[in-house]
């Protein structure tokens, strides 16, 4: 079977381990190619691509490359890599993530594509539940594991497609997009883009890409002037009244449900519910409600995938709660993002919330290690582990005690199983601990889990 029309059949990946690699590698699967893929760490993704039948090395050697047609690399692949040399050396074709996605999605007859510095996995994914119980047939490929779909990725009928878009490297400018969504535009990534204006002129470049529609966040001022430039039709969502659509008489009952009322033009299009913690969420929820009343859904479609949706996995994620400790893993690795989090966390009850936070890329730390101080304070303790480079190596010469001297409720340990024994040994009564980060520090939070569950 070759559904992409690619004149191929063995595909191997490097880096196969990333989040942004898994729900191709899914899609392609299930389309039956037959995938192989390295990577360094050992992780919650290989064993998942290992259960889907993917061949997957612990390690990077030109050998692994022998017998496949196609090589694909992630962005966080660096050019020395043994099998990437070793495939161009070959003749091998090669292509970048963004090119596969690319060439994905463009199989696809609606391309929804979802983009912005926050929230665009939960977006994604609530977009997807909604298409997906109202019988469309729907392709995903979403940054984080949903449970509704077994995975982060589905191929679907390629009808519509529901997409992820990361700006990371440019990398959603190779998309094709039916529908443009920007959910926001804050200070990330600036290492490669350099500015502000740089990273909102690409997010002008990816609205203006969109054939038909672009949906947008009218509250966030980056957002209004990234679209302006976009020929298509504009529609607006958020709180204020001035949107096309927006959100009003919102009322939370207990932490994580609520209820709102859909406006649209200043018609009250119905009252709904949803079941997700964080007010930060209704934004989100607004843009995936939008798309789907624009794309032809009746508000009543959309009140039980509304009410049903649980959330990612990683998005405040509860691993383990009991009356005396709650434990919550999240993706948050930006510091808007960790202040939303540790405000729901607050939120919660407990009387103490630490958090456990790990620094990732030395270039993030180091630029913004006085806003990191900053909402890292907002929990009653903080440990900080090391700083997971990534793509990068320290040229900053940045560590993570640089960030951890920066406040005295702030404690540095390296080691994971250090960090779980000293949380286990030091933690008051009645906390909420919750790990951040985008790195493996879920690693900690599931670990920490399971030793109270043994304990308990």
């Amino acid at each position: 079977m070759d559904a992409l029309e690619l004149g191929i059949t063995k595909i191997h990946f490097v880096g196969i381990g990333g989040s942004g690699i898994y729900p191709i590698v899914q899609i392609l699967i299930e389309l039956g190619y037959e995938i192989s893929g390295s990577d360094v760490e050992e992780s919650s993704t290989l064993e998942r691509v290992r259960q889907l039948g993917a061949s997957v090395f612990l390690e990077h050697t030109a050998a692994h490359i022998e017998g496949i047609e196609l090589l694909v690399f992630s962005f966080a692949i660096p050019k020395s890599n043994p099998e990437l040399i070793a495939a161009r050396e070959s003749g091998l074709k090669i292509l970048s993530r963004a090119e596969i996605l690319q060439l994905i999605t463009s199989k696809f007859d609606h391309r929804i594509c979802i983009a912005g510095t926050h929230g665009k996995t939960t977006t994604t994914a609530l977009l997807t539940q909604i298409f997906l119980e109202n019988n469309i047939n729907t392709g995903a490929i979403i940054g984080g594991i949903f449970p509704m779909i077994g995975g982060a990725g589905r191929a679907g009928s390629f009808d519509v497609c529901v997409c992820e878009a990361c700006e990371y490297s440019n990398t959603f400018l190779s998309l094709m997009p039916t529908i443009s969504v920007v959910l926001n535009i804050d200070n990330d990534h600036l290492e490669f883009f350099g500015s502000m204006s740089r990273l909102i002129n690409s997010f002008c470049e990816f609205c203006c890409k969109a054939n038909h529609l672009v949906i947008y966040n009218g509250d966030d001022g980056n957002a209004q002037q990234a679209v302006l430039p976009a020929r298509v039709r504009k529609i607006s969502f958020g709180l204020k009244k001035s949107n096309d659509y927006y959100a009003s008489d919102i009322k939370w009952f207990g932490f994580a449900k609520a209820r709102f009322s859909l406006f649209k033009h200043g018609k009250n299009l119905g009252r709904f519910t949803f079941s997700i913690p964080g007010c930060h969420n209704i934004h989100n929820i607004l843009a995936a409600s939008v798309v789907a009343t624009e794309f032809g859904l009746t508000t009543g479609e959309l009140s039980a995938p509304l009410l049903n949706f649980e959330g990612v996995g990683r998005r405040f994620e509860i691993l383990y709660n009991s009356k005396d400790v709650t434990v919550v893993d999240d993706y948050a690795h930006h510091p808007a993002e960790i202040r939303v989090t540790l405000k729901t966390a607050k939120q919660f009850g407990h009387k103490n919330v630490w958090a456990i936070f790990q620094p990732f890329t030395y270039s993030r730390t180091k630029m913004l290690i006085n806003e990191f101080a900053d909402v890292l304070s907002l929990a009653d303790h903080c440990v900080i582990a090391d700083i997971m480079g990534g793509r990068e190596f320290n040229e900053e010469n940045v560590s993570a005690m640089d960030l951890a001297r920066k406040n005295c409720k702030f404690t540095h340990i390296a080691e994971f199983n250090n960090i779980v024994n000293y949380v286990i040994e030091n933690k008051p009564p009645n906390t909420l601990v919750v790990t951040l980060g985008c790195g493996n520090i879920y690693k900690v939070g599931k670990l920490l889990a399971k030793k109270l569950k043994e304990m308990y």
